[in-house]
C-alpha cells in the first residue's frame, strides 16, 4: 500500500513512469533507464542509428527521453517525437561539471535529472527539419565566404613577402583584376589559388540565388528588409534562427537570446562589468552588428534608432575612448535592432523610422 501511495504522488508531481537518459555518441550511445523512484532498471549501449533507437524506445511506452544537445540531437529528437514519446534536449554546457565523467555516468545523470526537474537541464528547442535544411544554406554560404577571405589574405600575404602590394578590390573581382600584378616568381604558387577563388565565387553566387528564393518562401523577410541595413541575408538568418516568434514573451528577450546583453558574474558585493554573453547564433549576431554599423555610419538614413545610437556613441566615446565607445554603441544598436525586428514580425507592421511613441 505504501508503494502505491508513492507511485500516485509521483504521478501527481509529473514524474513519468520511465525516464531514459541517452548520452549520444557518433557510433554508439550509452543509455540508462530509471523508474519513478529513481532506481536504475537497465543500462547499456545502442547504435546511434534510427532502427536501433526505435527498437530501444519501443520497449517503454510513455517514457520521457532525455538526450544531450549535440550533432545528432536534432534528428534523434524528431525520431523520439515520431515514436510518440516526450523528448527533452538538455544543454550540457549549463549543467555542473563532474569530476568523474564517463558516457555511462552522463546517461545516468540525464535520466536522474530529467526524472525530477526538466528545468534543471536548461532544455533547448530544435527548429523543424525543413527550416534546418534552409538554414544550412546560410551556413554553407558563410563557410565559402570565410574560405574566400582566407584565400584572398593568403595571396596578399605572399605578394607582400616578395616586396609587392596588390590594389584593393572586391573579393568577387580579386582573382580577375590582380593576376597581372602577381610577381613572376609567385605565379606557380598563386595560379591554383586564384582558380579556386573563381570557383568559390561561382558557388557563392549559386547560394545567393538560393537565398533569394528562400526569401520569397518566407514572406516575413520582405517586411524585415524595410529596415535600412537589413538585406536578404540578415532577414532570412533572423527568420530561420528564431523560427517561431511566439517563443519569446517579450521582444526585449530576443537580445539576450542572441547574446547581445552583458554577461553577469555577481557574487556578494562583487558585480563586475563584463562584455556581452555571446550566447546564441554567432552568425546572426555578426550580421546584426554589420547592420548596426551601417545605421551608425555616414550613409545611414535618419531615424530614431540612428539618433539614439549616435548619442550613445558620443557619450561612450567620451568615457571609454574612440574604439571601445564605437563598439559599445554598435552592440547596443544591434541589440535594439533585434528587438525592433521581432516586434515587426509579431505585429506585422513595416519599419517606421520615427514611431509615434518616440
Amino acid at each position: 500500500m505504501k508503494n502505491g501511495n508513492a507511485k500516485n504522488k509521483a504521478v501527481q508531481a509529473g514524474i513519468p513512469v520511465w525516464t531514459i537518459g541517452i548520452d549520444l555518441g557518433d557510433q554508439k550511445s550509452d543509455y540508462c533507464l530509471v523508474n519513478q523512484a529513481g532506481a536504475v532498471i537497465e543500462e547499456g549501449r545502442v547504435a546511434t542509428r534510427a532502427k536501433e533507437l526505435v527498437e530501444l524506445l519501443g520497449q517503454w511506452a510513455g517514457a520521457r527521453v532525455v538526450i544531450e544537445a549535440s550533432t545528432h540531437s536534432p534528428w534523434v529528437s524528431d525520431l523520439v517525437s515520431e515514436v510518440g514519446q516526450e523528448v527533452v534536449v538538455a544543454n550540457m554546457r549549463e549543467l555542473p561539471r563532474q569530476r568523474q565523467k564517463t558516457d555511462r555516468a552522463d546517461a545516468r545523470r540525464l535520466a536522474q535529472w530529467g526524472r525530477v526537474d526538466v528545468a534543471m537541464l536548461k532544455p533547448i528547442w530544435h527548429r523543424p527539419a525543413g527550416e534546418r535544411g534552409d538554414l544550412a544554406v546560410l551556413r554553407s554560404r558563410g563557410e565559402l565566404v570565410a574560405l574566400r577571405t582566407g584565400l584572398v589574405n593568403h595571396v596578399r600575404g605572399l605578394v607582400k613577402s616578395h616586396g609587392g602590394r596588390l590594389p584593393g578590390c572586391s573579393p568577387e573581382a580579386f582573382a580577375r583584376r590582380n593576376w597581372a600584378q602577381v610577381p613572376e616568381a609567385l605565379r606557380t604558387a598563386v595560379e591554383p589559388v586564384l582558380r579556386v577563388l573563381l570557383s568559390v565565387n561561382e558557388q557563392i553566387a549559386v547560394l545567393n540565388q538560393a537565398i533569394a528564393r528562400l526569401c520569397r518562401k518566407y514572406e516575413e523577410t520582405r517586411r524585415l528588409q524595410t529596415v535600412p541595413g537589413v538585406g536578404e541575408l540578415t532577414a532570412l538568418a533572423f527568420r530561420l534562427t528564431l523560427s517561431d516568434p511566439t517563443r519569446f514573451d517579450d521582444s526585449r528577450s530576443v537580445g539576450a537570446y542572441l547574446g547581445l546583453v552583458p554577461a553577469r558574474a555577481q557574487s556578494g558585493q562583487q558585480d563586475p562589468h563584463l562584455g556581452i554573453s555571446k550566447n546564441g547564433d554567432r552568425e546572426l549576431r555578426r550580421l546584426l552588428a554589420q547592420a548596426a554599423c551601417y545605421i551608425l555610419g555616414p550613409f545611414g538614413p535618419d531615424s530614431a534608432l540612428r539618433r539614439w545610437g549616435l548619442q550613445l556613441k558620443q557619450a561612450s566615446v567620451q568615457r571609454n575612448g574612440k574604439s571601445k565607445g564605437h563598439r559599445r554603441a554598435m552592440v547596443a544598436v544591434a541589440r535594439k535592432l533585434s528587438v525592433i525586428l521581432h516586434r515587426m514580425w509579431v505585429t506585422g507592421e513595416d519599419y517606421r523610422p520615427f514611431p509615434q511613441a518616440l
